[in-house]
């Protein structure tokens, strides 16, 4: 029983109460998204965007508004900038978000480098879990309900864009506010994960839960449900294994969830059927 006792000491400090909530928050919407995002192929724009959102926290940080603002319209700009530049040139998609976000990235790095702050560069490259607030919780949880709640409604009509924008077009979906809804969603689950994973970690949540669940079935409803299990038992365990390990809970989640998609790899079911054709 000694062990059990142990285990649950992580639970008797507010500041471990307060990074297990806030990871399971960030769990869900990123778990929701990250299955569009793997069906559209739109890993690279996931990370662009948490890249992207740097130059934008640190003017915010200048102006003396809140954060959240500065790195969400930080990642419209750089969702949006992504879109323009590909339809107005010919230079491939991949190549222009990775010579958009390297760009923005690397102008929030210059811009820290000319201001004085107490907000340490590492807890926003790799998140500050265990120093969250209430209202860090509060802020992330409010965006977390709305993108929830979003993606749950809409999942059908994300669903046929993603799979045929142009049959969605046809029925008379919205498919341009499909487009930048999702990219809008993608920015603003990038703002709420900052404080728990911070902006490098971030593309980590919004793809592997994902990935896992398209190792494991070809239906986006079960597929919505798997990432969604995969995603709040990676945030859980790894908040309880950083505890025990003393080591940072962000990275051991990525981790985790690392860890599921090799295991998702080989013993998927379309793995089985692999191994059973060549013996």
């Amino acid at each position: 029983m000694e062990w059990i006792e142990t285990s649950l000491l992580a639970f008797q400090f507010p500041f471990m109460q307060r990074a297990f909530v806030i990871a399971i928050l960030v769990a869900i919407p990123a778990a929701l998204l990250s299955c569009f995002l793997v069906l559209k192929g739109w890993s690279l724009m996931g990370d662009a965007i948490a890249h992207g959102v740097l130059p934008g926290i640190v003017i915010a940080y200048i102006l003396a508004i809140p954060l959240a603002i500065g790195a969400f319209v930080a990642g419209m700009v750089c969702a949006l900038g992504t879109g323009y530049l590909k339809e107005n040139s010919r230079v491939k998609e991949d190549t222009i978000m990775g010579v958009v976000f390297s760009g923005m990235f690397a102008l929030g790095l210059v811009l820290y480098t000319k201001i004085e702050t107490d907000v340490h560069l590492d807890h926003i490259l790799f998140g500050n879990m265990l120093g969250t607030s209430n209202s860090d919780i509060l802020e992330t949880g409010i965006i977390a309900l709305i993108l929830t709640v979003l993606v749950i409604a809409r999942w059908r009509d994300l669903k046929l864009y993603v799979f045929d924008p142009q049959h969605a077009a046809a029925i008379g979906l919205p498919v341009r506010w499909l487009h930048y809804g999702l990219l809008a969603a993608i920015s603003l689950i990038v703002v709420a994960a900052l404080k728990a994973v911070g902006i490098i970690l971030a593309i980590a949540i919004l793809i592997a839960p994902g990935a896992i669940a398209y190792l494991l079935t070809r239906k986006l409803g079960p597929m919505l449900i798997i990432a969604t299990i995969v995603a709040v038992f990676s945030a859980f365990t790894g908040v309880l294994i950083s505890f025990h390990l003393d080591s940072a809970p962000a990275p051991t989640i990525v981790l985790i969830m690392t860890i599921l998609f090799i295991l998702a790899f080989f013993f998927s079911p379309a793995a089985q059927k692999a191994k059973q054709v060549t013996s």
